[in-house]
């Protein structure tokens, strides 16, 4: 009898789960805000809990599942009925960077630093702060990049050129303090790096928010007084 009874569960909360995510769309799937996010865990943990209860019946699960889904289906039509409720629900991207310059108030708003942002970054296939031009935060969480018109996509065959050397941007000073051994990995010292923040009229390494060390690109600063 507990075989049968768990089968039927299984079945029936796989159709339930199944029309729900058809009706309420792929958005719950790819959790687009944190909201959808929320949804697709307390769904899965509605259908998982009841599964494995063995005082709850097939009632419940098909209970909870149409008061779960009733509920999301009201927020997606209230979302696109109301733009004031959809910003509620879903959130706005946050403005990370604005015409190359970081946002730091945007960054402690969502609880980022510069590393963590270096990081996003990185896993969108941009190695360097000096590339972006508009670079956003969207409510789940991924980041959307607006490059430079210099640093977009071209093939060499476009302008049929020789190969070159790809080089990795080296971060070398980062929210006020220098990274001496990446320095000493890129076969600098003190004097070369005080002699490159002379050449843009800097004198302090405090004054610096970020700097960059790209070869046969130089040396890319970002100081406090110029970030919002």
């Amino acid at each position: 009898m507990k075989i049968m009874h768990i089968t039927i569960e299984l079945v029936v909360g796989f159709f339930f789960l199944f029309i729900i995510v058809k009706f309420v769309g792929r958005k719950i799937i790819n959790q687009i805000s944190p909201f959808t996010f929320i949804a697709a865990i307390v769904l899965g943990e509605l259908l998982g809990n009841a599964l494995y209860d063995h005082d709850i019946g097939v009632s419940y699960i098909i209970y909870s599942m149409m008061v779960w889904a009733g509920l999301l289906l009201s927020v997606e039509y209230l979302s696109q009925k109301f733009l004031k409720f959809r910003g509620v629900v879903e959130g706005k991207p946050s403005a990370l960077i604005k015409n190359g310059i970081v946002n730091r108030e945007e960054l402690r708003k969502n609880r980022m630093n510069i590393n963590q942002l270096q990081s996003l970054l990185r896993q969108s296939e941009t190695f360097s702060i000096r590339e972006v031009a508009f670079c956003y935060l969207e409510a789940n969480g991924s980041i959307s990049i607006l490059k430079k018109s210099k640093y977009q996509k071209t093939t060499q065959e476009d302008y049929k050129l020789p190969s070159k050397g790809v080089y990795v941007p080296v971060t070398i000073i980062r929210d006020g303090e220098v990274l001496w051994d990446e320095i000493k990995d890129l076969g600098f010292d003190e004097s070369w790096l005080k002699s490159q923040l002379i050449a843009q009229n800097i004198t302090s390494y405090k004054e610096i928010f970020i700097a960059e060390w790209l070869q046969d690109d130089g040396l890319f600063i970002q100081e406090f007084t110029k970030i919002t």
